[in-house]
Formats: structure tokens, sequence, C-alpha cells
């Protein structure tokens, strides 16, 4: 008699305990699967061309950023820019070399995407990093030779906005604004307001979305 009651209890344990176990597997999530609501992890690089203005004059920037996209919406990753064309720095005294000036950025970037999965969707975004701008001579860079670059850090603040259409499963373009806040540098013939300024963008993105 005692066998079998200790029999029945000892089934009785184990329903309980796989029941147990099922229940818990049901309430955990995680990268790996099993759970109801698994994030989808991506990501993307994206070459960007940007117009703008730089030293009260027209300038072209180019650069990029690239990261990890989760559920096809937040995207966490960096981001980096140069100037590329040529813009003449004031002279530093009559009758030195020409110089021009030299200006890149770089920092965090977060972006946010709005109906990924739609042929025609919107994503909104932030550059916050810093960088410098200095002179030199086109083509000598910097130097032993070429000492007098005045060279200055700055901080960098970005928002953007892009307005994308996928091409393909894996491939997408844009076209947007931004806005670069500059702050903190200190080069002589310069100013943060002639640093800063509103720009026009195209975007390529491949990726994993």
């Amino acid at each position: 008699m005692q066998a079998t009651i200790n029999s029945i209890l000892a089934t009785v344990m184990i329903v309980l305990l796989a029941g147990t176990a099922q229940a818990q597997d049901g309430q955990i999530e995680s990268l790996a699967g099993g759970g109801k609501k698994r994030i989808r992890v991506g990501g993307f690089g994206a070459p960007t061309i940007k117009y703008t203005t730089f030293y009260d004059q027209s300038a072209i920037l180019l650069g990029g950023y690239a990261g990890v996209m989760l559920n096809s919406k937040i995207m966490l990753g960096a981001g980096g820019y140069a100037l590329v064309n040529n813009i003449e720095a004031p002279e530093n005294s009559p009758g030195s070399p020409t110089q021009y000036w030299n200006m890149w950025y770089t920092g965090f970037v977060p972006e946010y995407t709005i109906k990924s999965d739609k042929l025609f969707h919107a994503a909104v975004g932030l550059l916050i990093g810093g960088g410098g701008v200095f002179k030199s001579e086109r083509y000598h860079g910097v130097s032993d030779e070429n000492t007098d670059w005045d060279h200055s850090g700055f901080f960098v603040g970005e928002p953007h906005v892009s307005f994308e259409m996928n091409i393909t499963k894996y491939l997408r373009i844009g076209v947007g604004g931004s806005y670069r806040y500059v702050q903190g540098s200190n080069t002589s013939g310069i100013t943060d307001s002639q640093l800063s300024g509103p720009a026009a963008h195209f975007t390529l993105k491949a990726g994993r979305f």
C-alpha cells in the first residue's frame, strides 16, 4: 500500500515539475529563440554625400554611418564626415603660401526608422560627437615643414531626417536634410557659425534591415 502511495506521489510530483518547467519556458524570451517576442537583429552601412555651406561658401562632405539595427526600427552606430572640396583660408601674412580649410567630424549615431517595411518611409536620427578644423597647403597635409596649420577641436551635434525608398530587400536609397551645429572651435579666421550650417544629403543604405 505504501509503495502504491509513493508511486502516485512520485507521478504527481513529476507532472507538477514538468508543468512548471513548461510554464517557465513559455515566459522566457531570448535572442536565441524560444520566446514569443524575439528581437530581430540586423545592420547596415550608409555611405553619404552632403551638400552644405562652410565658411559662407558651398561645400561637399563625404562620409557615412553604420551600425546595428534592432527590430527594423532602431539603429545604434557611428558615423563621420570630411570636407572634400577646395575652400581657401585667409592668408596668414602677405605672400604666404595659399592654404585651404580642412574639416572633419565623427560621433555616435542613433536612428529611428518609421515603417521600414513600406516602399516609401522615413528615418530620423542624430550624430553627436566631435571634430576638428585646420588650415594646410593642398597636397602637403600636416608635416614638420608645414607647422602653421592652426588646428582646433570642436563639439558637433547634427540631427537629420531622411525620406527613403526600398530598392531591394537589402538595399535602399534616401534623400533628406540635416543641420550641423558646431561649438568650441578657436582656429583663427573662422567662427563656429561658419562651421555650422544646413545640409542636403543623398544616402545609399545596404545591409539587413
